[in-house]
């Protein structure tokens, strides 16, 4: 990559809405190393307008940019394409107003994730409004939908759990290998996850020393989880998904329990090799060795996800380890980012 010619590529200018929260600050960081963008309008829900640096100093000196609140008229006028960070509820108040205007959206929330709005309403207690978007939204987990990203004008980036887990179930469901009711993913995230806002629960003192379940199989993320997977398998399925919260600034680790479908005789071997067949054109999904398992600092402050595979004849164990932060949110918007813009997938990233 390094002896690229850049100029070939168009340069596009981008806007963050959302930009001080955990995945807008990775954006920013990510976009100035990206050398065919331009960043070139910042918003959030801000008390006043502030320079970009006195919000997050480290970037003085690397970008100019006033942080105000969200002028739609303004971003509209600035940027081709926008990223939403925002919380879950509030993207589908802007994406109607941004694709009316012809603007390219990849949305950071839950608002696009789910096909069925009653779930959306089940599991973020608010009526969905803008239902005529979702139909068009492509949910963006590039090793399953990379042709559809290519022409996607809204894109619906996956949660951080959906994509540990379906990165490391993807092979085994798509070839109908399991007995699909017996999946357990057991998932533990460091405490970004739950986004930067002012919570008891997340407190330094609450968290560290500490290690905790919680949404048993009731999380938001779990009718995405099975969405996806069900369209792998061709039929409704229903996983068993506990999070975990770890007294961890990031990252996240799935070790995922299955059960193999009658009659299927895989050995670890074949496994790996399966695995490595299914993902052997994909630049950010690493499996590891037969014996060899991931581990956070494998993944964390990359766009990763690493995957191990354990067979013991009946049942197999997976373990699905990224960057909460990267691969389960800027990371992975600015991987659909290059692909809806035809640029090399993992620029900027590596």
């Amino acid at each position: 990559m390094c002896d690229m010619n850049y100029k070939e590529f168009k340069m596009i200018n981008v806007g963050i809405i959302g930009v001080t929260g955990y995945a807008g600050e990775e954006l920013i960081r990510i976009l100035l190393n990206h050398p065919q963008v331009r960043i070139t309008n910042l918003s959030a829900k801000i008390d006043k307008p502030l320079a970009i640096e006195q919000i997050f100093p480290k970037f003085s000196g690397r970008i100019n940019l006033v942080c105000t609140l969200p002028d739609i008229k303004n971003i509209i006028a600035s940027c081709e394409l926008v990223f939403l960070a925002l919380p879950h509820t509030v993207s589908m108040g802007l994406v109607p107003k941004l694709l009316k205007a012809g603007k390219k959206v990849i949305d950071l929330s839950a608002d696009y994730r789910l096909k069925n709005t009653a779930l959306y309403e089940k599991f973020y207690k608010l009526a969905h409004k803008d239902k005529p978007n979702i139909k068009k939204a492509v949910y963006g987990l590039p090793e399953l939908y990379r042709v559809k990203i290519k022409g996607a004008k809204l894109l619906a980036n996956p949660g951080c759990y959906p994509t540990a887990a379906i990165l490391g179930l993807a092979p085994l469901v798509a070839l109908d290998l399991l007995d699909l009711p017996s999946i357990i993913i057991d998932a533990k995230s460091g405490v970004s996850g739950a986004g930067r806002r002012a919570d008891e629960a997340m407190l330094f003192a609450e968290v560290n020393e500490d290690f905790r379940a919680y949404k048993i199989n009731v999380h938001q993320h779990s009718p995405e989880i099975n969405q996806e997977l069900s369209g792998l398998a061709g039929k409704k399925l229903a996983v068993t998904f506990v999070p975990h919260l770890l007294p961890l600034n990031k990252g996240i680790l799935e070790t995922i329990y299955v059960k193999k479908a009658k009659n299927v005789k895989l050995k670890a071997k074949n496994l790996q090799e399966m695995y490595k067949k299914f993902y052997q054109r994909e630049p950010f999904v690493r499996i590891k060795k037969e014996g060899e398992y991931p581990r956070l600092k494998d993944v964390v402050g990359t766009n990763f996800c690493d995957i191990g595979i354990a067979d013991f004849g009946e049942s197999v164990i997976i373990v699905s380890a990224i960057d909460n932060l990267l691969k389960g949110a800027s990371g992975q918007a600015v991987q659909n980012m290059n692909i809806m813009y035809n640029f090399p997938e993992a620029m900027g990233l590596l």
